[in-house]
């Protein structure tokens, strides 16, 4: 074994190091929110939910990124590929900041994306290095308690840049942190795939391990959950300016209540932390996709009743009690999928990713789309993919031996 590999971080700069590579796409993303109506008016967009694909676009780039890290992860270790990911973010946000049009601005968000896939495969690849099963379950949502301190004050740096500098500075805070991020990782996290665990890089042994995933129920299954479920909430992310600050006028008030649904991220991850030895990860998932389901059905009658447009403090509960059931899921998840892929973590990463992340880009936009200055669209995809999550998590992961018991 490599001597470097023998070098383990402490484990709370560990949490906060995987969290802070993975927190550079939520900044990524809800930094931006409060940007979007002055990027579309400066770049001649005409109607105002194409803005959303500046989010939208993001994504797009990270599916078709994931599947680069991940062979390469398992080819060469995990540190290289990380550097040459942060390296095309930088790239990307230079070209967003000299963006002459609309389109200019949406390649740059897709160069963004591929290099973001690299930190989202590799620090998923790491954790699956070091822990498993329950444990790594754990790890994921002490890893979600510190990355979702950036959604909770993403949108009020936006706001707070924008009250000083253009849309640009916000890129330019981006590519240096990606900067910091790298040098922090270059010192201080060591190597944890050993050279005699590397699988040689080749067509062959990619499309093996690319077919022993895809096989795989209990991968799948998890895998499948994770995209329907975050189209969902991307489909939130991309119209939530416009509901906050237009429907419900809520002004620079919106990175605040933005932030405090952020936080239900939070809480939910700390109890998940705690249950998940106790329950087991798909019982806990069931029980998050039966509250999101039942909340989300309830609530669309709810606002039927009021022609779309409930009450704010409705709605606002309506969210915090969603991403409460939301949050615990990614951290099982992802715990879930990747458990029978250890030998192949790399891959088993990026695929992963990709497959999850091309579906919730696609519903994403989707719903986002829909927008009609209500929230039924919104509120009814909640409850339809809701339920077909738990349809195919039910049916794809039952009987599996990391449950303690059956539901």
């Amino acid at each position: 074994m490599n001597q470097e590999t023998k070098k383990v971080l402490p484990f709370a700069e560990f949490i906060v190091l995987m969290a802070t590579m993975s927190s550079l796409m939520a900044l990524s993303i809800d930094a931006m929110l409060p940007a979007l109506p002055q990027i579309g008016k400066d770049l001649g967009v005409v109607n105002p939910n194409d803005n959303q694909l500046i989010i939208s676009f993001l994504f797009l780039g990270m599916a078709l990124g994931l599947m680069i890290y991940g062979p390469l992860s398992d080819s060469f270790g995990r540190k290289r590929p990380l550097y040459a990911g942060l390296s095309l973010f930088i790239i990307g946000c230079l070209i967003s900041i000299y963006a002459k049009d609309f389109n200019q601005m949406l390649f740059g968000r897709v160069i963004q994306g591929m290099g973001l896939a690299a930190p989202r495969v590799i620090s998923l690849a790491i954790i699956r290095d070091l822990f498993h099963g329950e444990n790594m379950a754990r790890v994921m949502s002490f890893v979600m308690v510190v990355f979702i301190l950036v959604p909770a004050i993403g949108p009020a740096v936006g706001i707070g840049i924008l009250a000083f500098f253009p849309w640009q500075a916000i890129y330019t805070l981006f590519w240096v942190l990606a900067a910091a991020v790298m040098v922090w990782f270059g010192i201080r996290q060591h190597e944890t795939l050993d050279i005699d665990k590397r699988t040689p890089f080749s067509l062959k042994n990619i499309g093996s391990s690319i077919l022993e995933i895809v096989t795989c129920k209990q991968a799948m299954g998890p895998t499948v959950t994770i995209g329907i479920i975050f189209g969902a909430f991307l489909g939130y992310l991309g119209s939530s300016q416009q509901i906050f600050q237009v429907l419900y006028e809520t002004g620079n008030k919106f990175a605040l209540y933005f932030g405090i649904l952020a936080l239900a991220f939070g809480g939910a991850s700390i109890i998940n932390a705690r249950l998940v030895r106790v329950f087991g990860m798909r019982r806990l998932s069931i029980w998050a996709l039966w509250l999101l389901t039942s909340v989300s059905m309830g609530f669309f009658f709810l606002t039927d009743s009021y022609q779309g447009v409930p009450p704010f403090w409705t709605f606002f509960l309506f969210l915090a009690a969603c991403f409460f059931a939301i949050a615990s899921l990614f951290g099982n998840l992802n715990a879930m999928a990747m458990e029978p892929l250890g030998h192949i973590a790399g891959i088993g990463a990026a695929m992963i990713g990709t497959i999850s992340t091309l579906i919730s880009a696609g519903l994403g936009v989707y719903i986002g789309q829909l927008y009609n200055e209500t929230v039924l669209p919104l509120v009814g995809s909640f409850a339809i993919l809701g339920a077909t999550s738990l349809f195919i998590l039910a049916q794809t992961t039952k009987g599996q031996e990391h449950d303690l018991a059956k539901i």
